[in-house]
């Protein structure tokens, strides 16, 4: 049996961590939807995850947009297929490599931040002071960052797609000698309404998960300042996982056939 112990131990851990996530995520959702909210702590939010994450996540979508052409037109000349070029860079701009990316730039940003920051305040006892002063931590401090995170990363995701879209249409008309209005006309009549809905879809799926991932690992920490540490590591890695996995359940949701 003594084989076995380390075996149950992990898995009572793992059930142990699965039901306080649990508990937190149901705690933190039913203060999103029930009053007092604190808009000014909410617009914070939005500015902090939304403004200052465009300049990383503009500039991985326009590379990974010059990229992806690049590459395509390298595949397809081999088939004299380039003209299928425009396609697959918007449809993989805006079904995957948009929110997936914009999620993981996000989550190394936004979510490393916000386990920092609530971490912080849990070791040094300031949300029991909130808890003292009759303000609940939850409502205060993880509520806005859920709303914020769900309601932002989709527009942060609508931006980035525009931008990967311009990148393919920078290198195929500039380096690869494409006609510009013929790729714009390509991409647009490929191009399909549920292309980009689940693109924001999964856009406001990523942006709940970093927000739930920073506030429930820095919520959580302690140890002092290597318990943080361990918060912010645990945050973003745990959101990066959980990305990658709901993008294959909602790929498999919107597109199984």
């Amino acid at each position: 049996m003594s084989v076995l112990q380390p075996l149950g131990r992990t898995f009572l851990s793992f059930l142990t961590v699965t039901g306080r996530l649990a508990i937190f995520t149901g705690n933190a959702v039913s203060h999103c939807v029930r009053p007092p909210f604190y808009p000014r702590m909410i617009l914070r939010q939005m500015v902090d995850i939304g403004y200052y994450s465009l300049p990383v996540v503009g500039l991985t979508a326009i590379f990974t947009g010059m990229v992806l052409a690049l590459q395509s037109y390298t595949g397809f000349a081999r088939f004299s297929a380039e003209s299928a070029i425009p396609n697959v860079v918007v449809v993989s701009i805006t079904r995957e490599l948009g929110p997936v990316l914009a999620g993981l730039m996000v989550a190394g940003r936004v979510g490393a931040a916000m386990a920092a920051e609530i971490g912080t305040m849990r070791v040094t006892e300031q949300i029991d002071a909130l808890t003292t002063l009759a303000t609940n931590p939850f409502k205060y401090l993880i509520a806005p960052r859920l709303l914020a995170g769900t309601a932002v990363l989709p527009l942060l995701v609508l931006i980035a797609d525009i931008i990967g879209v311009f990148g393919g249409y920078l290198v195929s008309v500039y380096k690869l000698g494409f006609n510009g209005a013929t790729y714009i006309s390509n991409t647009l009549e490929f191009l399909e309404v549920q292309d980009v809905v689940s693109g924001l879809v999964k856009a406001a799926v990523f942006g709940f998960l970093i927000a739930l991932m920073g506030c429930y690992n820095g919520y959580h920490s302690r140890g002092g300042a290597q318990g943080v540490g361990a918060a912010t590591t645990n945050a973003v890695v745990s959101a990066s996982i959980l990305i990658l996995s709901f993008n294959y359940l909602i790929t498999e949701l919107f597109f199984a056939r």
